[in-house]
């Protein structure tokens, strides 16, 4: 009986971290534009782009025969510029830059959160959180 696992791994015909290369790795195939990178990631047609902006990657992009796209939305883009600009433009929008760089909140502003609205993680950090005594007075 053959297995989906050995169909899989015969199909490969190069480890899987080879799709995986930074853009700074000298295999990785990168295509610098306007300030962003895209390093070819995999796919004949479309094929994929991880595209990064500085040293962060902000998304995916595809190449078409045609086209390009984003895959955040339906349009079509004429050049990889575009498609790049257009993530980077729907990334911002929609906030998700902002809540992956914002600081964790401190386990004070923690104590003011209502406790059903605490996630586990939250609930850990306040479970091993000891309060700094030297504003209290004895009375």
């Amino acid at each position: 009986m053959i297995s989906p696992f050995s169909l899989q791994q015969a199909d490969w015909d190069e480890s899987p971290e080879k799709i995986l290369l930074p853009p700074t790795d000298p295999n990785a195939e990168v295509q610098e534009i306007s300030g962003y990178k895209l390093v070819y990631a995999d796919g004949t047609c479309p094929r994929n782009y991880r595209v990064y902006k500085g040293d962060s990657m902000i998304g995916v992009i595809f190449q078409h025969l045609t086209h390009w796209s984003s895959g955040m939305d339906s349009l079509r883009y004429a050049e990889p510029i575009d498609a790049a600009v257009g993530l980077d433009d729907f990334m911002t929008m929609t906030g998700y830059f902002i809540a992956t760089t914002e600081q964790p909140p401190t386990e004070e502003e923690l104590l003011d959160k209502e406790f059903d609205s605490l996630t586990n993680d939250e609930w850990e950090r306040l479970k091993r959180y000891v309060p700094q005594a030297k504003d209290l007075v004895a009375a």
